[in-house]
């Protein structure tokens, strides 16, 4: 058993788990942090992408009773049919253009200075929306349940936008959300639950297209990264949800800026050597 491997795998799985669910692009963390520890190659980026089921796994245990109810409810209520209908309109748009454009964008895209411009980027339009102000009055949807599907449609297309590596794919329904309406709890629980289909459905495409890198020797470095990933994700979605009922996202657009100019100049200047 290589303990260096499992080592890497956990970090993997820890960033993963604690960037999933916030505005800052667990995507882009996970380029940077596998560049930097040398967790690189094909294998790593089917590890990167399958490993988001156990961050998955971590908002159905915390949404259980959500989840069930919608199931056990599709049949009687309209609301659990709404919610189910919603889901869909909102994953289409990610789906589509995923399989049209994701494969040149990870071929041409997945490197260290876009994504830290995209990092820096997105940090703004964070500022941006923020300083805009959400006054009560201009809050439509203030509970997921209130949603339409061209609220759906909406946040769907919002979503598309973390295609692009360090976008954040959280980040980019949360805040569209808010620019369309939704309250800021509304936009964060509706983000998580858009996340299961749209990540259930990549780690699934990736397993069948790049079967022929598992290997049963490789166990324990998917369960490392699994455990590691839920347990992060599920901490993390319990404290966000407490943190926007009184705080707003700005600290989280300061630190994507930060970063992004601590990546860009150590990128340029060569302090770290991000493309070894």
């Amino acid at each position: 058993m290589d303990i260096a491997l499992l080592l890497k795998a956990a970090v993997m799985g820890v960033v993963e788990g604690l960037t999933e669910f916030l505005p800052i692009s667990s995507t882009g963390h996970l380029i940077l942090a596998g560049q930097l520890i040398g967790f690189v190659g094909e294998k790593a980026k089917l590890f990167e992408i399958v490993i988001q089921s156990g961050a998955i796994f971590a908002v159905c245990i915390e949404y259980r009773r959500r989840f069930l109810g919608a199931l056990t409810g599709v049949v009687s209520s309209a609301a659990a049919r709404r919610f189910w209908i919603n889901l869909a309109v909102a994953f289409l748009p990610l789906a589509v253009l995923g399989l049209i454009f994701g494969k040149a964008i990870k071929a041409h895209l997945f490197n260290a200075e876009f994504v830290a411009v995209t990092f820096i980027l997105g940090g703004l339009v964070i500022l941006w929306v923020e300083r805009a102000g959400r006054a009560p009055r201009a809050v439509r949807v203030a509970d997921v349940d209130d949603m339409t599907a061209l609220d759906a449609l909406k946040l769907g297309i919002a979503q598309t936008f973390a295609l692009l590596p360090g976008t954040s794919r959280s980040g980019a329904t949360i805040i569209g959300g808010m620019l369309f309406g939704l309250s800021r709890k509304a936009a964060t629980e509706f983000s998580f639950f858009l996340a299961v289909p749209t990540l259930v459905s990549a780690s699934i495409y990736s397993l069948y297209k790049e079967r022929a890198l598992l290997s049963f020797d490789d166990a324990g470095m998917w369960a490392v990264g699994f455990v590691t990933a839920f347990l992060s994700a599920y901490a993390c979605v319990r404290w966000l949800i407490r943190f926007v009922s009184t705080h707003d996202f700005r600290p989280f657009a300061w630190y994507r800026i930060v970063f992004g100019a601590v990546v860009l100049v150590t990128s340029q200047t060569g302090w770290v050597a991000w493309h070894a």
